[in-house]
């Protein structure tokens, strides 16, 4: 029986973790989740959790967990997950994982592992500086490392890419200071599991996936 790759991809803001979730998404053909894109579908498909969802993103509030909870769980039960899944930004606390934990029981199937990508603060600061975003369908791109094929176009959808105010150093140093609050705890949490794996997500974009494919391999050969 082939084996159902359930993934999540953990790190700081900046890590490539968008970058590397469509390799693995292309290379093991798993669905690619996101929390903005799982929030847009619903809210697209007009659900019930999406029309509440909408209520809150709407007028710029945050969606309270339960109904993060309740989308999670609609997403990964439809049938593009049954061979497996990516998620990238779920869960971002341990309350969060315990509810994921849960989910995945209810559709009886378990987590394979939570591959972190690793890089230092400072370094991320400076990369920040040359990431232009897709604010139509989320590419990044790195001016110095990762070029779009055409500047300032996303080579995905044709839209203009962006330096987003949130990436502006004074910004971006918050939104590291909230991952290491709420979201670092996760390394201990699924390191205490045995599924935690760590990949250095500062060298080369091709040196990363390899070093992440050969986690994967190495679990799909058990």
């Amino acid at each position: 029986m082939e084996k159902r790759l359930n993934i999540i991809l953990l790190g700081p803001p900046a890590a490539g973790k968008g970058t590397q979730s469509q390799l693995i998404e292309k290379r093991y053909a798993i669905s690619h989740i996101s929390t903005g894109d799982m929030f847009r579908a619903a809210i697209k498909e007009q659900t019930p959790l999406g029309k509440e969802a909408y209520q809150y993103t709407s007028t710029g509030r945050l969606v309270p967990d339960e109904v993060t909870n309740g989308l999670v769980k609609e997403r990964l039960s439809k049938d593009d997950c049954k061979k497996g899944f990516l998620l990238d930004g779920f869960p971002r606390t341990v309350i969060q994982a315990d509810v994921l934990q849960e989910i995945l029981s209810s559709l009886g199937t378990s987590l394979t592992c939570c591959i972190l990508l690793k890089a230092d603060d400072e370094l991320l600061i400076d990369r920040i500086a040359s990431r232009r975003v897709c604010l139509n369908c989320g590419a990044s791109y790195s001016i110095k490392t990762n070029k779009p094929k055409v500047e300032n176009v996303c080579d995905c959808c044709g839209a203009e890419l962006v330096f987003r105010n949130d990436d502006r150093p004074e910004s971006f140093k918050v939104r590291l200071e909230d991952y290491h609050k709420k979201t670092f705890p996760l390394v201990e949490y699924y390191k205490k599991k045995g599924l935690l794996y760590e990949v250095d997500a500062l060298l080369p974009i091709d040196e990363v996936f390899e070093n992440i494919s050969k986690i994967i391999s190495s679990l799909l050969d058990r």
